[in-house]
C-alpha cells in the first residue's frame, strides 16, 4: 500500500462587523471567513463589492440562516432569489444553509427548527434542495442543527435521517460538531456512532463553536444549549480529531462566534486548537491508514 500523503485542512472565521478590524488585521491566521448571506439580501451595492474584494484576499463563503430547507413547506423563492443574486455578485468559494424548517402555516418561527426525523421530511427537503439548485443555480452544503429535545414526530435517528438527506440530493455536509455534541447530550446518544455511520466523503466543511448548559422548564434535568457565546469545549475538539482521522479529503473548518467576543487572541487561540485537533487525528489517519472509514 502506498503511504497516504499529507492533506492540507483550512481554518477559518465567521466573519462578524465588531470583528471586522481583528479578521483584516490577521488574515495571516485565517484560512477562510464565513459570511451570513441573509445580512446582505437587502445591502447596497457598495457592500456586496466589499464582499466581493474580501473574497480576493481571503477564501469567502456565504452561509444562509433562512431557506427553512428541511420541511415538507416549500422553500421561499423570494429569499432563494435573493441568495442568487448576491452569489453572483459576491463568487464566493461555496455557500451553505441549515437542514432546519423556520416557517409553517405562514408563520416565521425565527428559530432554526430541527424537523421531524421522518421519510417524509426527507422528500420535502429533496424538493426544496432540487428547487434551490434550479433557481440559485448551484448546490449548498447542508448543515446539520442543534435541538434541545428529540424532534416530536421522528421516526429515525439523526445518523439515519442525515443519510437519507444525503442519499436523496446531490448536497454535500456542512458538519456542525458542536450541534453533533449538543443533540448527543440532550437526546441521548453517541456522537462518536454518529460520525461513524455518516459517508464522512460528502463533508465539505465543518463548524464548531460553543454554548452552555441551561436548566430545562419542560424537561426534566439540564439541557444544552447552542448558542455560539462561549469558548469551543474540548468535547467538540475531540470529535474534530475524530473525523480528521476518518475522512481523507482536506477539511475546512470554521470557528462561529456570534456575541460575548473576548479579547480576538483568544479566538485565535481556538483556531489554533482547531488546528491542532486537525493534525492529531491527520497523524492517526497516516499511522493507520486502514481505520478511515466510509460507508
Amino acid at each position: 500500500m502506498r503511504p497516504m500523503a499529507p492533506v492540507t485542512d483550512r481554518v477559518g472565521l465567521g466573519w462578524r462587523a465588531l470583528l471586522a478590524a481583528d479578521i483584516l488585521a490577521n488574515l495571516d491566521r485565517i484560512d477562510v471567513v464565513e459570511v451570513i448571506a441573509d445580512d446582505y439580501f437587502d445591502a447596497p451595492q457598495r457592500d456586496r463589492q466589499a464582499l466581493r474584494l474580501l473574497g480576493r484576499q481571503v477564501p469567502l463563503v456565504l452561509h444562509g440562516v433562512s431557506l427553512g430547507l428541511a420541511s415538507t413547506v416549500p422553500v421561499d423563492v423570494v429569499r432563494l432569489d435573493h441568495m442568487a443574486r448576491l452569489i453572483e455578485d459576491v463568487e464566493p468559494w461555496f455557500w451553505s444553509e441549515h437542514l432546519a424548517f423556520v416557517r409553517g402555516g405562514g408563520v416565521e418561527i425565527g428559530h432554526l427548527a430541527a424537523p421531524p426525523r421522518t421519510a417524509a421530511t426527507i422528500e420535502g427537503t429533496a424538493r426544496n434542495l432540487a428547487t434551490t439548485r434550479t433557481i440559485v443555480g448551484s448546490a449548498p452544503l447542508v448543515e446539520n442543527v442543534s435541538t434541545l429535545f428529540e424532534p416530536p414526530g421522528s421516526t429515525l435517528d439523526e445518523a439515519t435521517w442525515l443519510r437519507g438527506v444525503l442519499a436523496a440530493t446531490e448536497n454535500d455536509l456542512l458538519l456542525d460538531l458542536h450541534n453533533l455534541y449538543t443533540n448527543g447530550c440532550n437526546c441521548d446518544f453517541d456522537p462518536y456512532d454518529v460520525i461513524a455511520n455518516l459517508p464522512l466523503e460528502r463533508v465539505g466543511c465543518i463548524h464548531i463553536a460553543g454554548g452552555k448548559w441551561v436548566q430545562a422548564t419542560r424537561f426534566p434535568g439540564r439541557r444544552r444549549l447552542d448558542d455560539h457565546r462561549h469558548a469551543t469545549p474540548p468535547p467538540v475538539f475531540d470529535l474534530l480529531t475524530e473525523v480528521a482521522r476518518r475522512a481523507r479529503q482536506p477539511l475546512v473548518v470554521i470557528l462561529e462566534r456570534d456575541g460575548d467576543y473576548p479579547a480576538f487572541d483568544e479566538l485565535l487561540a481556538e483556531l489554533d486548537a482547531a488546528r491542532a485537533a486537525l493534525a492529531h487525528g491527520r497523524a492517526a489517519q497516516l499511522a493507520k491508514p486502514d481505520v478511515v472509514a466510509t460507508i
